[in-house]
């Protein structure tokens, strides 16, 4: 979630709506995220403000949606505001997510399990716990480029997770 909160704010038009035939840029970082119902089906609720929280405020706050998600005791904006959402099916084993973009929001991020994967780095062959991320974009909002961009910040925020806490 900082990751992503992170990169998006270096890349905007990922952070927003299609309304009105055009894209409107959010100045909020509102991430919506996916949380599986016990009964089946699942919600995308989203943290409001999450590039002003930090790590122990955000942790915090994943809990308290989750458990007031399943709980049914969401806020109405919780469910609406969301400026992208973010998703995972590592723990249900899958290993990429294709995800689809809930509209009027104009991208999504799928992440899959973290496995080991043979890796080259420094020129030196060995294995290392690899993780994928997608994602998903309404192309009358960015193209190709704005979502490779937005994937090469996420990769090098993740590569360095101490840097998230500051």
């Amino acid at each position: 979630l900082k990751a992503t909160a992170k990169a998006l704010a270096k890349v905007p038009q990922l952070n927003g709506f299609w309304l009105d035939d055009r894209l409107q840029v959010s100045e909020a970082i509102h991430i919506g995220f996916a949380i599986a119902l016990r009964q089946g089906g699942l919600i995308t609720p989203a943290i409001h403000h999450t590039d002003l929280l930090d790590m122990d405020e955000l942790m915090a706050a994943v809990r308290d949606l989750i458990m007031r998600t399943r709980a049914g005791r969401l806020r109405g904006s919780e469910m609406t505001d969301a400026t992208i959402v973010l998703t995972s099916l590592g723990d249900m084993g899958v290993d990429k997510v294709y995800g689809v973009i809930y509209p009027p929001q104009v991208a999504l991020v799928g992440f899959g399990k973290i496995m080991d994967e043979v890796w080259v780095q420094d020129g030196l062959i060995g294995v290392r716990p690899v993780v994928h991320a997608t994602l998903a974009g309404d192309h009358r909002a960015s193209d190709g480029r704005t979502g490779a961009e937005f994937l090469d910040l996420l990769n090098k925020l993740l590569q360095e997770p101490a840097a998230l806490w500051r």
